[in-house]
């Protein structure tokens, strides 16, 4: 008799302990991304055609060419940069409008004014014709999503800064900043804001993000003390100058002279 107790119990704990795992089984199975895949279908000419596509995309290609278009000034002369050692006036009219322009928001936020800006040579894409000026020209001269940066640097890494243009040889875009290159081929009377050079100073460069990350082996910016983003693209820096004026100013006084 009690044999068949402990059978009875040991058979109802079996049903349940199988009940139990039935139910865990029958539980509702989480399903988990492990992989993403896909693919560029281009968007040819002939797909386009009598489309939807077409359609769809036609009234904002419309409205984006207007916009480009749009004539905002007039340019006096050809402004590019394959002419010039030392400087271009391409270069010396972007790095004019980026300092003048950045100035006035490091200004209002920082109470602090802006010595230097230096961009790249190879950062300018293409040239600004001669005639009417758009924001096409803004895109085509500056396609990137660079924007304004604002580095602090001390006096020596300046010095660092004219002897890298010295050695690259390229008419890097420059304001602020002037020199002379001596016989020996180093930075000699550094001046900055038309005043010799205080070496223990700190001084407040304008570039482009990209360079302030160190791009172009421009690596005396990770020397620097203090970083600002003021929010602004290089790009929108042009445009909002080309609706400011009615035709572009320029100043090509000599920034880099040679003994």
């Amino acid at each position: 008799m009690v044999k068949l107790k402990n059978s009875t119990l040991v058979l109802k704990c079996f049903g349940l302990l199988l009940t139990f795992f039935i139910l865990i089984s029958c539980g509702q199975q989480k399903n988990f991304v492990t992989k993403i895949e896909g693919k560029k279908i281009g968007i040819t000419e002939a797909q386009t055609e009598n489309s939807d596509i077409e359609n769809f995309i036609k009234p904002y290609r419309e409205n984006i060419d207007k916009d480009l278009s749009q004539v905002l000034a007039y340019n006096p002369e050809n402004l590019e940069k394959s002419k010039g050692e030392w400087q271009t006036n391409i270069g010396n009219f972007l790095a004019d409008i980026t300092l003048t322009k950045s100035n006035k928001v490091f200004q209002s936020r920082e109470n602090k004014s802006i010595d230097i800006c230096i961009l790249n040579h190879g950062g300018i894409r293409t040239m600004i014709p001669k005639g009417n000026v758009t924001a096409r020209n803004a895109f085509e001269v500056m396609p990137f999503e660079n924007a304004a940066v604002v580095v602090a640097l001390k006096g020596e890494q300046i010095v660092e800064m004219a002897n890298y243009i010295i050695a690259e040889k390229k008419p890097h875009p420059l304001q602020g900043l002037s020199f002379t290159i001596s016989k020996d081929n180093v930075a000699k009377d550094i001046k900055i804001q038309n005043k010799t050079i205080d070496t223990n100073a700190t001084y407040y460069v304008v570039t482009s993000d990209y360079l302030a990350n160190g791009g172009d082996n421009m690596t005396f910016f990770k020397l620097g003390t203090q970083r600002f983003d003021i929010d602004y693209k290089l790009r929108n820096i042009m445009i909002d100058y080309f609706k400011e004026v009615d035709t572009l100013n320029y100043d090509n006084s000599v920034r880099i002279t040679k003994e």
